[in-house]
Formats: C-alpha cells, structure tokens, sequence
C-alpha cells in the first residue's frame, strides 16, 4: 500500500512539473515575441553552438564536394570522348575531301582528253583487277548496253591501256598493252619507223622487238600507235624507251619501253569508238 502511494505521488510530481514547464516555456514565448528579451540569450547561444554545428556540416560538404568532383571528371571524361570522335570525324571527312579533290583533278585531266581526238568517247571506271600474276586484265564498269564491243581500244589520259576481250551483262574486261599475250602496232614519232610493242607481264615495261640493230633509235624516243591493223587508232602514246641493248649474234635490238599510260594507278579510262561494228553507232552518247 505504501509503494501505491509512493508512485502515485511520483506520478503526480511529475505531471506537475511538466505542466509547470509548459506554462513556463508559454510564458517565455509570449514574452519573446512581444518584448524580445530573450534576443540576447539566443545570439550568445547560437555563437556558442555555431563551432558544433560547422564540425557537424563538415562530412556533409565534404560529401558534396566529392559528389561534384566525380560528376565534373565523368562530364570531362564524356566530353573528352566525344571531342575525339568528333576529331576522327572530321580527319576522315577530310581524308574523303582529299580524295575527292584527287579524282576531280584526275577527271578533268581525263576530261580534256577528247579535245585532242576526234573518236567518239565514254568515260569508264575500273572496279576491280585481276589477281592472276600472269596476266594484266581489269573489269571497267560499262556493258553492250553501253556500246561496249570486243577490240574497242581503252585510253586513260596518258596513253593506250589496252582492249576490251570479253563483254559481260553488267561489265566488260580489258587486257591491258603489259600483259605478255598484247601487243600494239607502233611507229617512232621521231623518225617514223614502224613495228610492235608486246607486254612483258610487268607493268612497268614493254619490249619493242624486231628492230635491226642498226635502226635509227635511241633512249628517250616516244613510241605512239600506227593505226596498223585497225584495232588500236594511230597517233596515241604508248610509252617511251628506256633501254637499248644489241646481243653480239643477235639479229634484232632488245628495247623496253615504259609505258605512258598509268597502268597500275589509273581509276577512269576512256572508251574509244575507232572501227566499231556497225550496230554500235546507233546508241546514244552518254559523255
């Protein structure tokens, strides 16, 4: 019984003293906010208390402070990204231009061509090469459709390349003058003095046989087409010689000849209409 009364009055003290609180903290309110007594009191504990609160704001903004730094490095490291594909961007664009700016030049060489001929002409473009190391053939992207006819005599802005041999549904094929089974009737611009330039198989010689050693020649003559024989027409260069060798017991010269054309760097040919069948002439000029 006496614990009953013992917590009975602990309780009561307690509710007491809280309502005494409350009235009290009511009353400092009141008085706060009318009379501002208490203006003092709160900056002097605030300056008190500022120092804790800095130390405890400290990982916080330490926190942040980090938080922006990895998200300034990953920006940076997406920007430095995208400036580096943009930079390969624009070196390849530039690499396409510079090609471009090549062809061009190479078209309006192959363009002024037909200024110096009479022949009928249409531009072609070689799409691939022959792998066979024995042979020296291209497929030029012109067919039947085009006009394009076995023998039709192929030119690039240097000189003769070749002929056309076999004609396919969308492309025909050409020998070139290198390869060792063609041959060009030629004559010496320079004296006049007729004969055959064959193809060795390399690009970069032709052989002029059955000249007498004691043929008017030397290292440097231009050797241009004849006309002979119809397939090729004449007055077109074929290369330049660059070597005579006479064999003791031999009854002709031995002379290679470098090519005018550029065999192994030429993109766009011309086709040459120079004793075409006759059905050809009906079609339209696409030049």
């Amino acid at each position: 019984m006496v614990e009953m009364n013992a917590l009975f009055q602990t309780r009561a003290s307690l509710i007491v003293r809280t309502i005494i609180l409350i009235i009290f903290s009511i009353a400092l309110m009141v008085a706060d906010h009318r009379w501002h007594h208490l203006d003092t009191f709160r900056l002097t504990l605030s300056n008190l208390i500022y120092p804790l609160k800095y130390i405890i704001n400290i990982p916080a903004e330490l926190l942040q402070e980090v938080d922006q730094s990895l998200t300034s490095h990953e920006q940076l490291v997406k920007e430095n990204q995208q400036l580096k594909l943009d930079q390969l961007l624009y070196q390849a664009r530039l690499q396409k231009m510079d090609t471009l700016n090549l062809e061009n030049q190479r078209l309006r060489k192959l363009l002024g061509t037909p200024k110096k001929i009479s022949e009928r002409v249409l531009i072609a473009e070689i799409f691939s090469v022959d792998q066979d190391p024995y042979k020296r053939l291209i497929s030029i992207n012109k067919d039947q459709n085009d006009g394009a006819y076995v023998g039709q005599a192929i030119i690039d802005a240097n000189g003769i390349m070749g002929q056309i041999i076999h004609v396919e549904a969308h492309a025909s094929t050409v020998m070139l003058i290198s390869d060792s089974n063609h041959a060009v009737p030629i004559q010496i611009n320079r004296t006049g003095l007729r004969g055959t330039v064959f193809g060795t198989g390399d690009s970069s010689k032709l052989s002029l046989r059955f000249i007498p050693h004691n043929a008017k020649i030397k290292i440097g003559d231009v050797v241009s087409s004849s006309g002979l024989g119809g397939r090729f027409p004449p007055n077109y260069p074929v290369g330049v010689i660059s070597q005579i060798k006479r064999p003791a017991g031999e009854t002709f010269a031995d002379i290679e000849i470098i090519p005018s054309a550029k065999l192994e760097q030429s993109r766009e040919v011309l086709m040459l209409w120079h004793n075409a069948p006759s059905d050809t002439y009906g079609l339209k000029d696409t030049n």
